[in-house]
């Protein structure tokens, strides 16, 4: 039963309770960072890192939290994680660190982040938080990829800035463009919509 519990938290994630497609949270940098796959993948994975370490200590916290002063502490907790993966990108990483430009910081204000503290780490236990954690972490990840994965391929040729296009692919300058966002996201939710409508 407790498997079914986890196996079941950790798939809605993914489709059921998709923080993009299906809740609609984390707009800004799903459109912002998902011209390339690489700075996608880089946001993704420091959404997961945050997520999943924020939930585990609110969690771990959550019967010493007061109710006015929950919301701080969410945000004190998600700051911390947050400041550890943007100093490590500027270490590390720092192309991928400029070129996520504010994004990184921002994850702090990020609705999923704090979504997920309020209703399902302050309320759950440990495994359930973390399981929750990593697969609307996923979710998110596969979700920014797979629109990158569209934007990239379709404005330059490229995966990965490995080109897979044949020579005489002409190349849709617009999709690496603000508008190119919009417009595929838009196509993605609408294919979403369809989906879920059918079954």
């Amino acid at each position: 039963m407790a498997e079914q519990r986890l196996q079941k938290t950790f798939t809605a994630g993914l489709w059921q309770n998709n923080p993009v497609l299906r809740l609609l949270l984390g707009m800004c940098p799903v459109l912002a960072v998902t011209a390339a796959l690489k700075p996608a993948l880089t946001m993704g994975l420091s959404v997961i890192f945050v997520l999943t370490c924020s939930n585990v200590v609110v969690s771990l916290m959550k019967h010493l939290l007061k109710p006015h002063l929950r919301i701080l502490m969410f945000t004190l907790t998600i700051s911390t994680f947050v400041t550890i993966a943007d100093l490590y990108l500027r270490a590390f990483q720092p192309e991928m660190s400029a070129a996520l430009g504010p994004y990184i910081p921002l994850i702090i204000v990020n609705c999923i982040i704090i979504g997920r503290a309020e209703a399902c780490a302050s309320k759950s236990p440990l495994m359930v938080s973390l399981v929750d954690a990593l697969g609307m972490g996923a979710g998110f990840t596969l979700t920014l990829c797979a629109l990158a994965a569209v934007r990239e391929l379709l404005s330059t040729g490229k995966l990965f800035e490995i080109t897979v296009m044949p020579s005489w692919f002409m190349p849709w300058a617009a999709m690496g463009m603000p508008v190119g966002a919009f417009v595929t996201l838009g196509l993605m939710l609408a294919g979403v919509n369809l989906i879920t409508r059918k079954t």
